[in-house]
């Protein structure tokens, strides 16, 4: 009878040793102090393609290589409940892995190329957003056919860390599609062209700032050319009833573009006049109105959208 008692008591420590060990595996698998009790974030599309959505969810995998294939499988297979959609194309139909050290490498198949700029950028925040919470895992590392997928430019994207979608995007559930009509310089630098660019924002940043800030970097359609110097700071935005107010650093005055004078101008206030929420433009230069552009144009004045600088005359 004692020794039965001895057995099961045995057991017991035995039966609780084990379960220890296997809470502590799980605890590791979470990032800044989750486990599987906690669970982590699965990232979806919402149902119109423009925005990520959080899904909680408890990994049930305490060893890493099964985790990250969980949370794969967990990605392409939306839950029924949720009015998602896969962050992942259907057309992408295979995806392979491997981690290195605190890497973790996804090999998609060529498909992946066939997607759009904004939801390729969607899809990879989802995923690193996803993947980066299992500990040990700190990069992501995305290829498409063998080879480091790239940006809209044509450079490597490179490592990817969670940070990368915190410091411009607070929220990763407020990332949304946003579609601009930019104004940039014709050939000849004395006429404005419009281009239609779609980016991606935070909807904690304004529009407004948005549109400078794409000015800045300058155009992407052939046939068009900056109006901006590409060193200038956007010091502060705002909009009070219905006049936009911009806040340049010097770097405006100064610039040697080969533009007429009033295309930098016009570039701006076009493109901001675009918005229903704008209809008039104030330029300040360090807080201040008392400057003239190129000594021709009075920065005092509140300009409005001007068709004359858009070639066709009217707008596109």
């Amino acid at each position: 009878m004692a020794e039965r008692k001895q057995y099961k008591w045995a057991l017991f420590l035995l039966c609780l040793f084990c379960t220890a060990c296997f809470m502590a595996g799980c605890k590791r698998i979470g990032r800044h102090g989750t486990d599987l009790e906690s669970g982590c974030m699965i990232y979806y599309l919402n149902s119109a393609g423009i925005q990520l959505v959080g899904s909680a969810y408890e990994p049930q995998s305490a060893e890493k290589e099964a985790l990250v294939q969980e949370l794969l499988s967990c990605l392409t297979n939306v839950p029924a409940d949720l009015d998602c959609q896969s962050v992942i194309p259907d057309r992408v139909e295979k995806i392979t892995c491997r981690i290195e050290k605190n890497v973790l490498y996804l090999y998609a198949d060529a498909n992946y190329a066939l997607m759009n700029p904004v939801q390729e950028i969607l899809c990879r925040a989802a995923l690193t957003k996803t993947f980066t919470q299992i500990e040990g895992i700190d990069y992501l590392s995305i290829y498409c056919a063998e080879q480091p997928i790239t940006d809209a430019a044509g450079n490597p994207v490179g490592m990817l860390q969670a940070s990368d979608f915190v410091e411009s995007i607070r929220d990763v559930n407020s990332f949304e599609r946003t579609e601009l009509t930019l104004y940039f310089a014709n050939e000849t630098g004395d006429m404005l062209v419009a281009e239609n660019r779609e980016v991606m924002r935070n909807t904690n940043t304004s529009v407004e700032r948005l549109i400078v800030e794409q000015l800045i970097e300058g155009p992407e359609a052939a046939g068009a050319f900056a109006t901006l110097p590409s060193g200038m700071k956007l010091l502060n935005v705002s909009v009070n009833e219905s006049v936009c107010s911009i806040n340049l650093d010097a770097e405006f005055l100064t610039s040697t573009l080969e533009v007429q004078e009033y295309i930098p101008i016009y570039s701006i206030v076009n493109s901001l006049t675009e918005l229903s929420t704008v209809s008039r433009v104030q330029i300040r230069i360090n807080g201040s109105q008392d400057a003239s552009f190129r000594d021709k144009i009075p920065l005092s004045t509140v300009f409005e959208h001007n068709y004359d600088y858009v070639e066709g005359g009217e707008k596109n």
